[in-house]
């Protein structure tokens, strides 16, 4: 039983290794080439024994020729047979025309000395000739195939880990799917490691990276699965699994299993323990997608919901539901053309007193499609994060919002708040400071009447950039709210680190607060939280009255909702700011 179990393994690593190796080695002249030069060389060569040691003469063309001259054609023909053997063979070529040259050459030399044939003295020299030929075509090729090699292998091989890389891995997906063949792509990343790179620094990250390849490399190799796996890193903390030859889904997740188990131990680096988990998704070909590009495509949007959904079951397959490409690619496409045509637009929801003193108002980001109705922010905002376009929308709106701001400001003596939101991407661009401190600049805005928003989440994404990046704001007499309190993981320790002014009671915990005890406890604990770290607290989506007489009794300061105003236009914000003036 042992000997079989030995046997699987080293069927398996031959596998894996030829399926990689493959693609590193380049293409060789067919076996048959070699046996027909090889009858050309040896056709020639008897020819050329034969007439030249004939005496004999052929009429051609009118003009007596002696065969001997037409030896010297079968000669060349010889020697140019024995170039191509060791051009393009290799070693064995080279081999196989040494020999022959090798053994050849006496016969020849022997004739000449015997039979006192001097006219056969050349083809002596010409022997000669071509076997310095040989050694030096074969010496040359040798450190051009080194070089070759050393770039072949750069080109499929990921040089952190050693792992093939993503060009092999789509090489070896697209080979699979041309032989027909049965086997699943799975999209590996890990979670939260970018946290190791920002408190640990990359070199640190790196020796995890490799720690992992190396747990997850040797069930690959040691054929710890009933599967046959080929493990390859994408880029980053991402990774790839190729498995063959399951028989179910069952045994597809339960090689999947194995590669997330390995992971439950500790990693220590630099005298540091890391517990990391990772995020699989995967799809089958040809169950779930019949070309790469749909392979990859579902496997990723598999392991993106598995990221998204945050529980304990860290491995999906790819279903239909998990995607809606068509709204998708339908609202980044209007978001590109409102952000290119310039028609991104902003309502302004008023923010009150619990007495129903005006603090200022929010800026909302508002689009339209090509009809003319209005889009949702709860459809495009979290399309505008997916594909990376969120911090064009916000530098739109802020920038619209703080040239009406700064105008209308003008017109009036009250102290007025803009709030704006900020998402993590954009706060983390290196000219975030700049562009703040221009559009304040361009507009007259006071940086006392400005506040930013900015998502609690953003102390776990990047926590260490986003508190000095938050610090310089403040210094520049900016205000920092905390939005959608409640919602994250944030802790306290890091609360009590964040620079803010406000915290923002997120409209989830507003709409269940009159439904039970427990959740008006909570509500209120977050307020007293709030006021114990010196924030004031502004609840959002409070629209009933009901809502508001009880965040006045258990002290909240600010209000944002239907109750007291909805989101208004320009227009609209300006009679309201003017009749509070008056």
């Amino acid at each position: 039983m042992g000997k079989k179990n030995d046997d699987e393994v080293k069927n398996k690593n031959k596998a894996m290794e030829n399926a990689i190796e493959s693609l590193a080695t380049r293409g060789k002249a067919p076996a048959f080439a070699f046996a027909l030069l090889l009858i050309l060389y040896l056709a020639a060569a008897i020819m050329m024994s034969m007439l030249a040691g004939s005496d004999k003469t052929i009429k051609m063309l009118g003009s007596e020729i002696s065969l001997y001259a037409i030896a010297g054609t079968f000669s060349s023909i010889a020697n140019i047979s024995i170039i191509f053997l060791a051009l393009y063979f290799g070693k064995p070529g080279f081999v196989t025309t040494l020999t022959l040259l090798i053994v050849q050459t006496p016969v020849i030399l022997m004739a000449v000395l015997k039979q006192h044939n001097l006219n056969s003295l050349p083809g002596v020299f010409g022997n000669v000739l071509a076997a310095i030929a040989i050694v030096l075509i074969y010496l040359n090729n040798q450190k051009v195939d080194r070089y070759q090699t050393r770039l072949r292998d750069q080109a499929v091989t990921d040089r952190l880990t050693g792992l093939p890389n993503r060009f092999a891995c789509s090489e070896l997906v697209e080979r699979f799917i041309d032989h027909g063949e049965k086997f699943a792509y799975v999209s590996i990343d890990l979670n939260h490691f970018k946290s190791i790179n920002d408190t640990m620094g990359r070199n640190t990250g790196n020796d995890v990276l490799v720690e992992i390849a190396s747990r997850w490399r040797n069930i690959a190799e040691e054929g710890l699965t009933k599967t046959k796996d080929i493990l390859s890193r994408e880029s980053g903390d991402e990774f790839s699994l190729l498995i063959r030859g399951h028989r179910s889904d069952a045994e597809l997740r339960e090689t999947i299993k194995c590669y997330e188990q390995v992971l439950s131990s500790s990693l220590t680096v630099d005298n540091c323990d890391f517990y990391i988990t990772a995020s699989f998704g995967y799809a089958e070909f040809p169950t779930d997608a019949n070309n790469s590009d749909s392979l990859f495509t579902y496997a990723d949007a598999a392991m993106q919901e598995v990221k998204r959904a945050g529980s304990s079951e860290h491995i999906l397959r790819f279903s239909p539901e998990l995607l809606k490409n068509e709204r998708t690619l339908e609202i980044e496409s209007m978001i590109r053309a409102a952000l290119e045509n310039d028609t991104v637009y902003f309502n302004l929801q008023p923010q009150f007193s619990t007495e129903k003193k005006l603090r200022g108002f929010e800026a909302l980001a508002r689009m339209r499609d090509s009809s003319g109705t209005a889009v949702t922010p709860s459809e495009f905002i979290p399309i505008a994060e997916k594909v990376g376009l969120i911090d064009k929308l916000d530098t739109s709106v802020f920038r619209k919002s703080a040239e009406f701001f700064g105008s209308v400001m003008k017109e009036t003596d009250l102290d007025l708040t803009l709030s704006v939101n900020v998402s993590v991407r954009h706060l983390m661009k290196n000219d975030f400071l700049d562009e703040v401190q221009s559009v304040m600049r361009d507009h007259g805005i006071k940086a006392e009447n400005l506040e930013l928003e900015i998502t609690e989440s953003i102390m776990i994404d990047s926590a260490e950039k986003a508190l000095q990046c938050i610090s310089d704001i403040k210094k520049m007499g900016i205000r920092i709210a905390i939005d959608d309190f409640g919602t994250g993981y944030s802790s306290l320790s890091y609360l009590y680190k964040f620079p803010a002014d406000l915290l923002k009671v997120d409209k989830s915990f507003i709409d269940k607060m009159n439904t039970n005890d427990s959740s008006k406890e909570y509500v209120g604990a977050i307020i007293k939280i709030g006021h114990i770290m010196g924030f004031d607290v502004i609840s959002e989506g409070v629209e009933e009255q009901e809502q508001l007489d009880t965040l006045k009794s258990i002290g909240c300061d600010y209000i944002q909702g239907y109750v007291w105003g909805k989101p208004l236009s320009p227009d609209d914000a300006r009679t309201l700011i003017l009749s509070q003036s008056k």
